[in-house]
């Protein structure tokens, strides 16, 4: 007692993994209060434009790396990339009690259609409630948005919602929070911080 959890909201997710163990649905668990010092946004920020002026090759690894550093900023639990027979993983992270594997890209072209599908046959590889987040800097093609569709477990986010999360210094979490409400409320993978 008295004594901080070592893992954020430990009972909760204990819960929701008996819970799905039994085939029940889970329970979303709150995001435990920030045990973190208020982010240096502004630091964050010039570290992404930073980024800009590198290669696309190493661009793209230092974006991945950047992303681990913003999510640890805001207390979910960033693992960096991984690969697993076959395919690469650009990192995972932890938002309201469930883990989220992460697709990073910064590229020139906007992301297409064939990209989101690609990850969601990662994610459809794991278990059954495998969610992920798909970071496209460039942005995503409203073709690929909409040839994409609705139903699948992927959430979108672009250069210009980083850019408005750190200016407007509104947290990452609660950012992402607002995005996976929406795609449950609404079916769809992307919507504007500025619209949430």
């Amino acid at each position: 007692m008295g004594q901080d959890e070592p893992v954020p909201n430990a009972h909760a997710q204990l819960l929701n993994l008996l819970n799905r163990i039994q085939g029940k649905s889970a329970q979303p668990a709150a995001t435990p209060p920030p045990t973190f010092e208020k982010p240096d946004y502004a630091g964050l920020m010039g570290k992404l434009m930073t980024l800009s002026g590198l290669d696309p090759q190493p661009r793209g690894y230092a974006f991945e790396n950047f992303l681990k550093q913003v999510f640890g900023a805001f207390g979910l639990l960033p693992r960096g990339g991984f690969r697993t027979t076959g395919e690469q993983i650009d990192g995972s992270f932890v938002l309201a009690g469930e883990t989220y594997l992460l697709e990073a890209k910064w590229q020139n072209a906007q992301t297409p259609a064939a990209d989101l599908y690609a990850f969601q046959g990662k994610l459809r590889a794991r278990a059954n409630w495998a969610r992920g987040l798909f970071v496209s800097y460039s942005g995503f093609t409203q073709d690929g948005l909409t040839a994409y569709g609705r139903g699948g477990s992927v959430v979108c986010m672009d250069g210009l919602d980083l850019h408005d999360a750190l200016l407007g210094e509104i947290p990452l979490s609660h950012v992402l929070e607002q995005k996976v409400r929406r795609s449950v409320e609404t079916g769809e993978v992307f919507a504007r911080v500025r619209d949430l």
